[in-house]
């Protein structure tokens, strides 16, 4: 059986494309090139169902969620907030697996940031 090899790509829409893509070159430091490639460095990716009625990812009108690896939260937390973000005061430990806060985009997607056990 063939199997997929990992994420290949997330596409948002928005109203001013060029405006939010700057925002997460800017803010969450995504080298991208002109076409959108980005060369992540390597680590564990989750895909994890939830269910319909979740708050999870904010807007119950949002139906996915990005999450980010970042080598330290708080640090990052601090950076995006410290540039006017719109940053969600509570994080969450989960034993064994690490760190999580979140951020939302000037388009108002939310942004969930992992920081691995």
């Amino acid at each position: 059986m063939e199997r997929v090899l990992g994420i290949g790509g997330y596409f948002l829409r928005a109203t001013d494309p060029a405006a939010l893509r700057a925002w997460y070159r800017d803010r969450l430091g995504l080298d991208l090139d002109e076409d959108g490639l980005w060369h992540p460095q390597e680590g564990p990716t989750v895909f994890a169902t939830f269910a319909s009625e979740t708050d999870y990812f904010g807007s119950r009108a949002q139906h996915t969620m990005l999450n980010f690896r970042v080598r330290d939260l708080d640090a990052m937390l601090a950076q995006l907030r410290s540039e006017g973000a719109d940053v969600a005061e509570e994080t969450q430990d989960m034993e064994g697996v690490g760190r999580f806060g979140w951020v939302t985009d000037p388009e108002g997607n939310r942004v969930e940031l992992w920081q691995p056990a």
